[in-house]
């Protein structure tokens, strides 16, 4: 991973996007729920499987993040072992 790929962040208008396309799935599929011909039973199932759908996702981002950094992580270490031991390595040192 160079430097510039470390140091990239999201712009604002696609942070921005991305809020508002969160907002308004939840919102529109709420307000689907809510205006539903059916017995208020039910539309609290539905609004309850909404949430758990939500929360899940949030948790799944998380984790593939974290996983997805740990990788990173790791590759890089064992890059720069790779470089140190290529570093120290001298072809004309007789063998011991």
């Amino acid at each position: 991973m160079s430097k510039i790929e470390a140091s990239q962040t999201h712009s604002s208008a696609w942070i921005a996007q991305v809020w508002i396309s969160f907002a308004a799935a939840v919102g529109v599929t709420s307000m689907g729920i809510w205006f539903l011909p059916v017995d208020p039973w039910v539309k609290a199932f539905m609004g309850m499987g909404l949430l758990f759908s939500v929360g899940s996702t949030f948790s799944l981002a998380k984790t593939v993040r974290d996983q997805h950094e740990s990788d990173s992580l790791r590759k890089r270490i064992d890059e720069a072992r790779v470089n140190r031991i290529i570093a120290e390595h001298d072809p004309l040192k007789p063998a011991l």
